[in-house]
């Protein structure tokens, strides 16, 4: 902390307020509560019809659930935000010897969550920071005007932070579209120039995992579904598993093995993987199973062709139902797939990988560089309360 700086206890600096409604509609105020994200919000949860009890949140007001502040879920009201909250919660206001936000800022810093956290768990079954708990923790406090200087520059500083957060996630999106447009181009220019054939003439077999949920384990055979491939990578580290008996029965109609390609086939629709490991495991129906004949074409041509942008519409187009959405085999077996020399598809499937590998290099840097403006507000709020800002 800065030695230039007095430190004073918040017993010192705020107040607590205890306001009810009265009303048992809560004089039809909105019902706020507070998450770590967002801070003060209306959340839509009421504990109880009767709200005669629940307390005013004014503007400018500080709240927090005791029992849940250890998350960082303490928020600052907005001036134009005024509602009511349960009657669990703390609610506090700062005097006039402090800024409200510079107050928030040093109670959402390092040094702030750690005070909360030791404040919060000291000689308790169940942590819970109360008010008078809170009053013990000391903060530094310059002059207002230099609190004010300082909630500025940290103002300043999140907003550029904030910036190149939206430039890094629009340099994600535009990726995307680059690769989505350089296949949908390469689907075109070889649908323009090669025979076309049902994609149903290109596989040896398409077919779906079970239709029946199965037994599930703590350990066993992997059991993959939409969510386990749409990353871009067949990914085992979240997957459910079943028994090494119930794989063997179910990969009587459905095996998967190396060089076949998954196509998702219920809830997202239409994205293709192939199928690039050599380890066993078992589909749900969610997930369609491509067995390509090689002689005809390459299985990596095929999950290029199937995640370009035309026969993702086309997955669109064939995809029924509101609540549960699926895209039937029998409209899959009709995907209209170019079906150049297999040289020529080696050569498509090459640029594109290049280009994917391009992508993939800036997606490593742009993910480098979230990471340190993740980093950045810890260090900012740091410097302000060391009074290094």
């Amino acid at each position: 902390m800065s030695k230039c700086w007095p430190e004073v206890r918040l017993s010192e600096i705020i107040r607590q307020e205890r306001e009810q409604v009265g009303t048992p509609d809560g004089n039809g105020l909105p019902v706020l509560g507070v998450t770590n994200i967002k801070g003060v919000t209306h959340t839509g949860v009421e504990a109880s019809d009767d709200r005669s009890k629940y307390l005013r949140l004014r503007p400018g007001r500080f709240a927090y659930n005791p029992y849940r502040v250890n998350v960082g879920s303490i928020g600052l009201s907005a001036e134009t935000q005024d509602g009511i909250c349960s009657p669990s919660y703390v609610v506090f206001t700062p005097t006039e010897r402090v800024r409200a936000r510079f107050l928030w800022f040093f109670l959402k810093s390092a040094r702030g969550s750690q005070l909360i956290n030791f404040h919060g768990n000291r000689g308790t079954v169940r942590g819970a920071l109360r008010f008078e708990d809170l009053c013990e923790i000391k903060i530094p406090l310059p002059p207002l005007a230099e609190q004010q200087r300082i909630v500025a520059r940290i103002d300043e500083l999140t907003g550029r932070i904030a910036a190149a957060r939206g430039l890094r996630a629009q340099a994600e999106e535009e990726a995307k579209a680059i690769m989505s447009s350089a296949r949908t181009q390469l689907y075109d220019y070889a649908l323009a120039r090669y025979s076309t054939r049902r994609l149903g003439d290109v596989c040896r077999q398409i077919t779906d995992g079970t239709h029946s949920t199965p037994q599930y384990v703590e350990n066993g055979v992997p059991f993959l579904s939409v969510k386990d491939i749409t990353s871009g990578r067949i990914r085992f580290d979240e997957c459910r598993h079943i028994s090494p008996e119930e794989h063997e029965e179910l990969t009587r109609r459905c095996r998967p093995e190396a060089g076949d390609v998954l196509l998702t086939k219920i809830g997202t629709t239409g994205f293709a993987k192939v199928i690039d490991v050599d380890r066993e495991f078992s589909i749900f129906v969610s997930l369609a199973l491509l067995k390509v004949d090689k002689k005809l074409v390459d299985c990596r041509f095929i999950e290029q062709m199937l995640n370009s942008g035309r026969l993702r519409e086309h997955s669109a187009t064939g995809t029924r139902g509101v609540g549960n959405q699926n895209l039937v085999l029998k409209f899959i077996r009709e995907f209209p797939v170019p079906v150049p020399p297999l040289h020529e598809q080696r050569k498509i499937v090459s640029e594109l990988e290049g280009l994917q590998a391009e992508v993939d290099a800036a997606k490593r840097l742009q993910a480098e560089t979230a990471a340190e403006l993740h980093a950045l507000l810890p260090s900012i709020l740091d410097r302000a309360f060391k009074g290094k800002l």
